[in-house]
């Protein structure tokens, strides 16, 4: 069995000694080759090789940038394992695995010796895939301010507190008021949307933020669109949000779907598993549905 272990030493909790634990525990089953990713779409690229390389199995060692990476390079039917490495690793966490990074290698090892799999959807947008998460508005918004906020001497992401001022940021921006600005088909008009893989959309620290509660990694994709946001009701349809009760009251709302198209009134951020693809005036989210096989 030939594992191909592919690291981000720039990723929040990676560390040498981390890495080294992490190997120890695949090495148990397997024969490991290790490469650190240089700079950004490396990982595409490492992975797209470890599988013409005779790779068994992919195992990345990251946060969810670096996992998302991976899924786009990740050749047909090749398993692979996701080791949380990132400030939130949203991914390794939503699929059952510990968020320490050693206890999910041991988990990932016993899953590589027991070709233990699970197969998931993956959702695709303007040919770009992500795991969990996408999204037109406001958090893409939010995830733009914190890459402009670059990255500290070590190379590590800002962290929770950061992504929290950027939403904040983005509101103040707008004055708290967003009306609708784009188009859904099939749906309305809406100030902003979520489109959701799995479930929580995300984490804060430990807190999982569903958002979409009825979102699974087999399933379709499910859609969350405000229709607007006032100031007035800003706290309310924060929580609403974050809690996920979202099926009644002013939002569109759809679950287990095979596409969602979006039209914007204006250029507008969009983001994938929390990374700026730029801005679109269209979007096109489908669902691939049983594309990958997770070592869980």
């Amino acid at each position: 069995m030939k594992v191909f272990l592919v690291v981000n030493p720039f990723a929040t909790r990676v560390s040498e000694e981390g890495l080294a634990a992490v190997r120890a525990e695949l090495e148990r089953v397997a024969a490991v080759d290790v490469v650190l990713t240089e700079r950004p779409g490396h990982a595409t690229e490492l992975v797209t090789e470890a599988g013409g390389g005779g790779a068994d199995a992919v195992v990345v060692f990251s946060g969810d940038g670096g996992f998302n990476e991976a899924l786009n390079g990740l050749p047909h039917d090749v398993p692979v394992g996701f080791l949380p490495g990132g400030g939130t690793s949203v991914l390794s966490r939503g699929l059952g695995l510990s968020a320490d990074a050693v206890e999910a290698a041991r988990a990932v090892a016993d899953a590589i010796e027991k070709e233990r799999t699970r197969r998931i959807t993956v959702g695709r947008v303007n040919e770009r895939r992500f795991a969990f998460s996408a999204g037109i508005g406001l958090d893409a918004e939010a995830v733009r301010r914190v890459d402009a906020l670059g990255r500290r001497e070590d190379g590590k992401r800002p962290g929770d507190l950061a992504f929290a001022l950027a939403i904040v940021g983005a509101l103040a921006a707008e004055r708290g008021h967003l009306e609708p600005q784009l188009e859904i088909a099939g749906y309305g008009r809406a100030a902003l949307a979520f489109i959701a893989n799995g479930n929580p959309y995300t984490y804060a620290k430990r807190l999982p933020l569903p958002i979409a509660p009825e979102a699974r990694f087999e399933l379709g994709l499910d859609l969350v669109a405000p229709i607007r946001v006032r100031r007035r009701t800003l706290v309310g349809t924060a929580i609403r949000l974050l809690t996920g009760r979202v099926r009644h009251g002013p939002y569109l709302y759809g679950h287990d779907l095979d596409r969602v198209e979006i039209t914007c009134d204006r250029p507008m951020p969009l983001h994938v598993d929390g990374e700026d693809l730029g801005d679109v005036t269209a979007a096109l989210f489908e669902a691939e549905r049983d594309a990958v096989s997770v070592l869980v």
